[in-house]
């Protein structure tokens, strides 16, 4: 059995979720210990438990330690299997971060799968919904595995009770991705989304980013929630080309002017725009599972990106634990650019 101390490294959920996920994969039994010993509140909150128990629940496992506020776990892997299944989070903590648990095994399944999540969508300790659907997503596609993505409601942190469906094709072998190079052609789309808050709240954050860029006006939506559950604002940037769309997310605040929301999600955005790479930040944190997984199948798989975040250097820490792969992570001082090259080993 693997022993895994969760307090290394960003010492939060992100050790917990991509251990359950390779575990799931691998089929290799574990134990967790230390759980979020880097938070204020250690131990598994409710979207780690619902994490834990979805993970179980796809592969058979059997589990131990499975309680609010527990600080160690055991977690043994039975067979994935694809089917219908459906994970409540309870609360507005991110139902994105349950399905990305949950996704390495079941895009590995016999079967496809059909997933009901329930919980946060939009919450500002994750990556919102649009970055899974649109920047995500599509480069799972690439390797083999197709998927839709159906958004039934918005949850936003604190009231939570989003709701989204995702629909799978598994790929028993997945095909290596190769995302080093900017797109040439590329092009801005801004989207506010307000719940249960005025519709002016969003249009002043599209008017802000759009004196500050002249972006066409056909680039800025703003989207008013039809059905909300509870007030909640962001505003997206998503710049898009044809292999690549990255997702910059501003999220709205009890007295915060909408201005200086827009303000700060424009500067993420010309941030990452500044440093001529086609992936940024949060997206190279999720692809490396994928391209981990490709290369323990012989497939190799590489990304270019600025410098690496804590989350992301765990994640590698992480992936070196299950895989027998190569990691190479070249850094260029030049730029400040790093790639990071999956490959199988020799």
């Amino acid at each position: 059995m693997i022993e895994i101390d969760g307090s290394q490294g960003e010492g939060g959920g992100q050790i917990l979720r991509s251990s359950l996920a390779l575990a799931a994969v691998t089929k290799q039994p574990i134990r967790l210990v230390h759980i979020r010993a880097g938070r204020r509140k250690p131990g598994l909150m409710r979207q780690h438990l619902t994490s834990l128990r979805a993970a179980g629940e796809v592969c058979g496992a059997a589990i131990e330690g499975d309680s609010i506020g527990s600080q160690a776990v055991t977690f043994e892997p039975g067979e994935a299997r694809g089917g219908e299944f459906d994970f409540k989070v309870g609360t507005a903590g991110s139902a994105v971060l349950v399905a990305q648990t949950v996704l390495p095994a079941l895009m590995l399944a016999d079967h496809p799968s059909r997933v009901t999540f329930e919980g946060g969508t939009h919450n500002p300790a994750a990556p919102p919904l649009d970055f899974f659907r649109d920047s995500f997503l599509p480069q799972l596609n690439k390797m083999g595995v197709a998927s839709e993505l159906e958004t039934e409601a918005y949850g936003f942190y604190p009231a939570g009770g989003g709701k989204f469906q995702l629909t799978l094709t598994p790929q028993s072998t997945l095909r290596g991705l190769t995302l080093t190079e900017c797109d040439e052609k590329a092009s801005p789309r801004v989207t506010a989304i307000v719940s249960a808050i005025p519709k002016s709240v969003g249009q002043r954050e599209c008017d802000t980013i759009r004196r500050k860029t002249n972006w066409n006006r056909d680039c800025f939506h703003v989207h008013e929630v039809a059905q909300p559950r509870g007030p909640g604002n962001v505003v997206i940037i998503q710049w898009s080309g044809p292999s690549v769309t990255e997702t910059f997310t501003g999220f709205g605040k009890v007295g915060v002017k909408a201005e200086h929301i827009a303000r700060g999600v424009l500067r993420q955005t010309r941030l990452h725009l500044a440093r001529s790479v086609p992936v940024g930040e949060h997206l190279a944190d999720q692809l490396m599972l994928p391209m981990g997984l490709a290369a323990s199948q012989g497939q190799s798989s590489a990304f270019r990106s600025g410098p690496l975040s804590l989350h992301s250097k765990t994640h590698l820490d992480v992936l070196k634990i299950f895989l027998d792969i190569k990691i190479d992570v070249q850094e260029d001082v030049e730029s400040g650019s790093v790639t990071v090259r999956f490959g199988p080993q020799d």
